[in-house]
């Protein structure tokens, strides 16, 4: 249940993925799409968080000069992170293959950062998530590209399809959060900016 002064706001929602939209229609929320090409590259001094918070922001810069004060825009980004690296979507079967060979038997974090940006301000809030994997064979990561195709998705899964189903052992956080959005903190801030 959102705060009622929410439905003087336009919430556009910047983003081509079926399941954040998704959540969106599941929150209950009135909301427009509206897409923008953007080169998702950050400086390599980034961390963690920061890096999918950077890229969260990036993604608000092409619509800034067309908001309205009534404008609330919501712009996202998930990185996984492993070995001390970001695991961004996969270029490639081998680069698939790859990343989730070296999570295999390991625990990695799911990083979602989400940018709410306003005419005038700009709040940013992210969730990390712990997921453990089983050992996965070599037989099982090749079963799961061929039919998932996972290219479109951070560290080259989706916790929603089959390998969640068989190859997660723990997670630790947001289940919300490892899909792509994490639901709790959109409904908190939004809530809060209205306030």
């Amino acid at each position: 249940m959102f705060n009622t002064k929410l439905n003087n706001f336009n919430i556009i929602l910047a983003s081509g993925s079926p399941r954040r939209q998704q959540f969106f229609k599941d929150l209950g929320l009135t909301f427009e799409i509206r897409l923008k090409p953007v080169k998702e590259e950050y400086p390599n001094r980034l961390h963690h968080f920061e890096i999918s918070d950077y890229l969260a922001q990036l993604k608000s810069l092409p619509f800034k000069d067309e908001l309205t004060d009534n404008d609330i825009l919501i712009t996202s980004d998930t990185i996984v992170w492993h070995d001390n690296k970001a695991l961004g979507k996969p270029t490639d079967y081998d680069d698939a293959f790859n990343m989730l060979s070296s999570m295999s038997g390991k625990t990695h974090e799911v990083i979602t950062s989400v940018c709410f940006t306003r005419k005038m301000s700009q709040k940013t809030v992210n969730a990390i998530t712990q997921v453990t994997f089983k050992t996965l064979s070599e037989t099982e990561i090749n079963y799961y590209i061929d039919t998932c195709k996972p290219f479109d998705k951070a560290g080259a899964y989706g916790i929603q399809e089959w390998i969640g189903q068989i190859a997660i052992t723990n997670i630790n956080g947001s289940y919300t959060n490892v899909v792509g959005l994490p639901t709790h903190l959109v409904y908190k801030t939004l809530n809060s900016m209205v306030l």
